[in-house]
């Protein structure tokens, strides 16, 4: 299990992994393995969504929500039609920086940040990545505004607040749908290169302060769909989708104008994820656009 520290607290506390031993065994098994293969695929993802659909599931919301210790004074009261209605339940307020040139997480969840080289390099715990294996392009084509950037891994846990938003004002300049299988984003699956592997919704876009930027919200074991609502122009702070039932990650890929707060880089050169909430300041943009 790896570690996280919570901002407010100061305190570093142990990750509870939900599912661990099934993880465990499914990646670290011969036999797991062979389950593993059918597990990761988008069908039988399909199939477990349809179910979560269906008021049927209702009856695992209050065992969930007691086994991961989550505060449901945080979110909307209202009757839940499914497990799904739950898990893609939103908050009852949403507080955020809005200095201009502040950058502001895009979802509740724990963030690790990683250097992008001057090669368009990344490593990721035991992997190395390039932006192009990431973004699914050829590195010739990618754009060099990442290059001495950062990568921003966001990974929401599934007590986390599923929703996710846009950190500055802006435009959608493309988006891209990666297709691939659904590995657990967590630490089981380190030698799978996940982020390059993992179905994913890459998009670009034209931030009026942060200048050009991608966001990647990747699917992970038992997460479906990711559900991105149909806009071009967009404000800080707005909605921009949700996952549905699983945990899953949020990827940003950001130049070197922006600067992250360095609690959370000290944190991240010891691969401890720092605790964030959404909309909260996590650094700021030292040269706008």
């Amino acid at each position: 299990m790896g570690l996280i520290y919570n901002r407010e607290t100061k305190e570093v506390y142990e990750d509870f992994q939900y599912g661990g031993k099934g993880l465990d065994f499914l990646y670290h098994t011969a036999f797991g393995r062979v389950i593993l293969k059918l597990l990761v695929s988008r069908t039988v993802s399909r199939i477990y969504g349809a179910y979560m659909s269906t008021g049927f599931s209702k009856r695992h919301i209050e065992g969930f929500v007691a086994k991961n210790h989550i505060d449901m004074a945080r979110y909307e009261d209202r009757d839940f039609a499914s497990f799904k209605d739950f898990f893609t339940r939103k908050l009852k307020e949403l507080k955020m920086d809005d200095e201009p040139d502040r950058f502001v997480a895009p979802a509740d969840s724990k963030l690790l940040v990683y250097p992008i080289d001057k090669d368009l390099k990344i490593q990721v715990k035991k992997s190395f990545y390039t932006v192009g294996d990431m973004l699914g392009r050829d590195s010739g084509e990618v754009a060099q505004e990442y290059k001495n950037g950062t990568c921003l891994v966001f990974r929401l846990a599934v007590d986390d607040y599923h929703r996710y938003h846009f950190s500055d004002d802006g435009t959608v300049i493309d988006t891209q749908t990666i297709d691939g299988c659904l590995h657990t984003i967590s630490s089981f699956a380190d030698d799978y290169k996940v982020f390059s592997r993992n179905y994913r919704v890459c998009n670009y876009l034209d931030m009026v302060h942060m200048g050009r930027i991608a966001m990647i919200e990747v699917g992970a074991m038992l997460v479906g769909r990711i559900v991105n609502h149909d806009c071009r122009e967009f404000k800080k702070g707005q909605e921009k989708g949700y996952f549905e039932p699983g945990g899953s990650t949020i990827i940003l890929l950001v130049g070197s104008n922006v600067k992250i707060d360095e609690d959370i880089l000290e944190n991240s050169r010891k691969l401890v994820e720092t605790k964030v909430h959404c909309l909260e300041s996590i650094g700021y943009i030292r040269n706008k656009v």
